[in-house]
């Protein structure tokens, strides 16, 4: 099993760069970040995270993923880098295609897409997208990408997204693209995942979710006529998970093939915490 870190980088937060390259000088096997454009200042939309439903102050401060990944891929050489998550409905997929495909490219192929729909509905609708319609505008805008990344004139005709035949360069290094994994916990994300994703990377959830899941998209992947082998279970940690060997021992046990643990450290302090990580978790 792969073991990762997330860095909710911010303003605030150590520099991407510096955190990726000590992941990967201490065996760890990704460096993820998050993405959320704005925060409204008036909202509706309860934070799934916490039991006051309060959005936390550093979500407002947020770096754009792309700029910070592509900081870290320029420091390191093997560590895979990810976004966890990409919101599919507030961004344009012929930009976001180009994107992934110039990160890939230039990353030498290491680029891992974690998508969502969103949570927070006022960001989705100031952000262009249908947040009653978000995961099929997800499904349409991930379609659209695909066709753009493999073919090397690509058209595409959807709900919410229509182009007529362009051109669009670079190609990811990664054959097809870069993996597509998705996060989310509700009845559908199982068939969603094996229709058109590679993995599902669920953040809220329970130990027994995680086997259950696994269960549920090898049935639905053979139904398919689909290799589950094809399919990645990614155990998104939230903050204080996954820090002891029992822990891990117990998702790779249900199925897991990556799990990522999420840096409690603001500022410089953070590179004491990957090394004291790393000294637990991968020893």
């Amino acid at each position: 099993m792969k073991i990762g870190v997330f860095l909710f980088a911010t303003d605030m937060s150590a520099d991407p760069a510096a955190v990726a390259k000590k992941a990967e000088d201490c065996g760890f096997a990704s460096f993820w970040v998050p993405e959320h454009a704005v925060i409204p200042i008036h909202t509706s939309s309860p934070y799934p995270g916490s039991r006051d439903g309060i959005i936390p102050d550093a979500y407002g401060r947020i770096m754009d993923p792309f700029v910070a990944l592509a900081r870290a891929s320029a420091v390191t050489k093997t560590i895979q880098l990810g976004t966890g998550i990409c919101l599919i409905p507030e961004r344009n997929p012929l930009l976001l295609a180009k994107e992934v495909a110039t990160l890939d490219r230039l990353s030498g192929g290491r680029f891992l897409l974690g998508i969502g729909a969103g949570w927070l509905k006022e960001e989705t609708e100031i952000m262009g997208g249908n947040f009653e319609q978000r995961w099929a505008q997800t499904k349409d805008g991930v379609l659209a990408m695909k066709e753009l990344w493999t073919k090397d004139e690509s058209e595409y005709q959807g709900k919410f997204y229509n182009f007529p035949k362009v051109r669009s360069f670079p190609k990811p290094a990664q054959k097809p693209h870069p993996p597509v994994y998705m996060g989310g916990t509700s009845k559908y994300v199982f068939q969603r995942v094996v229709e058109w994703g590679d993995g599902w990377m669920p953040v809220r959830f329970k130990p027994e979710d995680l086997k259950e899941g696994r269960q549920t998209l090898n049935a639905l992947a053979q139904r398919a006529g689909r290799d589950p082998e094809s399919i990645a279970v990614l155990a998104f940690g939230s903050s204080g998970r996954f820090r002891t060997k029992d822990e891990l021992r117990m998702l790779e046990q249900s199925g897991v093939t990556h799990t990522t643990i999420w840096l409690d450290t603001n500022g410089d302090g953070v590179l004491k915490e990957v090394e004291d990580l790393a000294r637990t978790v991968l020893k």
